[in-house]
């Protein structure tokens, strides 16, 4: 029998806000910062899947590595902002699952997320 579970990890808030930070570091350096962020860019969303992973990682990797190359984007915190919407998620799906338990559903040990 098929096991349809999905696991939904939620990064530390930190390291999303550090990622973000510096991607927003090539604004110290006048005149450079576009060249760093070619390197960064691919790095971070790579990251990013890693970090994320399943579709809210691929769509968000892609998302991030353009808001990088993009010229003048990097303010945008696309980290955090997934942050957001990875616990927002998981939050309504562990709600979900309270209602299903409180239901009597006839899996009420299992939890899938």
């Amino acid at each position: 029998m098929k096991d349809d579970k999905k696991e939904l990890f939620l990064p530390n808030i930190f390291i999303c806000i550090l990622m973000d930070l510096i991607g927003m570091l090539s604004y110290i350096f006048p005149g450079m910062g576009e060249f760093i962020d070619i390197i960064w860019a691919p790095i971070s969303g790579y990251i990013f899947f890693k970090l994320f992973g399943g579709r809210l990682g691929l769509i968000g990797g892609v998302l991030d590595f353009l808001e990088e190359i993009l010229p003048f984007t990097d303010i945008i915190p696309s980290f955090t902002i997934a942050w957001f919407i990875r616990r927002n998620s998981l939050g309504k799906t562990m709600r979900e699952n309270e209602f299903t338990l409180r239901k009597g559903h006839p899996n009420k040990n299992i939890i899938k997320i």
